[in-house]
């Protein structure tokens, strides 16, 4: 069997950039920095394992039964079950494990900070595979980012808990990497299989791990996996992926610098957590760095300093419409 190789994208020089739609990405930051709250809460009362493949599991079945009774189209062909199948044990089953087991090992807030680290980590692969070129700018950013989580992940905590929400991190940069290769799938069906799909692998490492689950059925241990599976994990993943196919990456993980200021706040409101010393000031490092990141950006059109595929965009999403009978995928 031939290995297969990534190659990086030509661009089509006749599109424009887009920019990530604002409402919604301050939707799904803030969304996401919540769930490192949820997750500590629910900690309390399940195994790390399964109580992340549950979160999939459910976030998965509940988009496949909406994409079912709106006949959504579902992939079909060895090569998007591939990727679908692959998305989902890169973005699912790493990313998730590695984000709980993060949160159970390190403090609240500075797990939300290493786990979102996607804005520093996705410059270069977004440079190679699809042309987004990389300024001094976000270069610059990417050095003090850096740096800002080396101060974060060795006196905050560090050892396992700070690589497993690095790993995290890394595991969902690949995953929105990988969510340009699900362009021409319906976005509802896509996500829903691979969430599916990660949580299947997950819940069977977790048996192998953990053993058969023992979970309090506490209110708040229902709270936090019905918060996590359905805002956290369905809705939200579908509006990023909708996202990842229209918008430059660097502009749209930037967005993400706002998930761990939410991770931080919460916990000292809810959880009572307080850094101090080289730990708060890894975290404002890093935020800042996001920060410039996300910093406005000269308009360009997409040939070579922009890069998204276009002809992996089906037109209705271009269009903004959907796959099925002109109905709008979100």
């Amino acid at each position: 069997m031939s290995a297969t190789v990534v190659r990086p994208v030509s661009p089509d020089p006749t599109r424009t950039v887009q920019r990530p739609r604002p409402g919604r990405m301050l939707w799904i930051t803030a969304t996401w920095g919540a769930c490192f709250l949820f997750i500590a809460w629910g900690l309390r009362d399940a195994p790390i394992l399964w109580f992340a493949a549950l979160r999939a599991l459910i976030a998965g079945a509940a988009l496949l039964a909406m994409g079912f009774l709106q006949r959504r189209q579902q992939p079909r062909g060895a090569r998007a079950w591939g990727w679908v199948t692959l998305t989902g044990l890169v973005n699912v089953t790493i990313a998730f494990a590695a984000m709980f087991a993060g949160v159970a090992g390190l403090a609240t807030g500075a797990a939300a900070v290493l786990a979102n680290a996607q804005p520093l980590l996705i410059l270069l692969p977004a440079w190679w595979l699809y042309r987004e070129a990389l300024s001094a700018r976000t270069a610059l950013a990417l050095v003090v980012g850096f740096a800002g989580l080396v101060l974060v992940a060795l006196p905050g905590g560090g050892g396992s808990g700070a690589a497993l929400s690095l790993l995290a991190a890394a595991a969902v940069t690949a995953g929105t990497l990988l969510s340009r290769r699900l362009a021409g799938l319906d976005v509802l069906a896509a996500t829903g299989w691979h969430l599916l799909i990660g949580g299947l692998a997950l819940a069977g490492i977790a048996l192998l791990v953990e053993g058969a689950p023992v979970i309090a059925w506490t209110p708040r241990f229902l709270l936090s996996l019905a918060f996590l599976s359905l805002a956290g994990t369905a809705a939200t993943t579908v509006a990023w992926f909708v996202e990842a196919r229209r918008a430059r990456l660097d502009a749209l993980t930037s967005w993400t610098f706002l998930t761990p200021v939410v991770g931080i706040v919460a916990a000292v409101w809810f959880l009572g957590e307080r850094p101090a010393g080289w730990i708060a000031v890894g975290l404002a490092t890093t935020l800042v760095a996001m920060w410039v990141a996300l910093g406005p950006q000269h308009a360009v059109t997409e040939g070579a300093d922009a890069g998204e595929d276009a002809r992996a965009l089906p037109r209705s999403l271009e269009e903004g419409g959907g796959t099925k009978r002109g109905r709008p995928e979100v």
